[in-house]
């Protein structure tokens, strides 16, 4: 006798499927893309910031935005922890939505 049950629970999530034969996006420049690199130096659009003063940063950047939103790009060979402080960092500036790059 196998049980099942009735209801899966789980958090809900919204992925993007990309359209067939598409070539990768590129970022908007009104995207705020976070890198986390190898040598666990961090930049915000390509420009180098330390992660003392990422939150701070952040702050003056979503000060006049309605969509608080950020995109987190880290290297492979990172351990996740090192991403997972970068998103603590923006979270605490007041970011309400993260979303996670691969192919890096």
């Amino acid at each position: 006798m196998v049980v099942l049950p009735e209801r899966s629970t789980g958090l809900p999530t919204l992925l993007p499927q990309p359209a067939p034969g598409a070539a990768p996006a590129t970022p908007d420049d009104r995207d705020i893309v976070i890198s986390v690199n190898k040598d666990l130096s961090i930049s915000i659009n390509d420009q180098p910031i330390a992660l003392a003063d990422l939150p701070e940063r952040l702050s003056a950047i979503f000060a006049a935005r309605a969509t608080k939103v950020i995109f987190v790009r880290g290297h492979h060979d990172l351990e996740f922890g090192a991403v997972a402080r970068v998103i603590d960092a923006a979270k605490s500036a007041g970011v309400i939505q993260v979303g996670l790059m691969t192919q890096w």
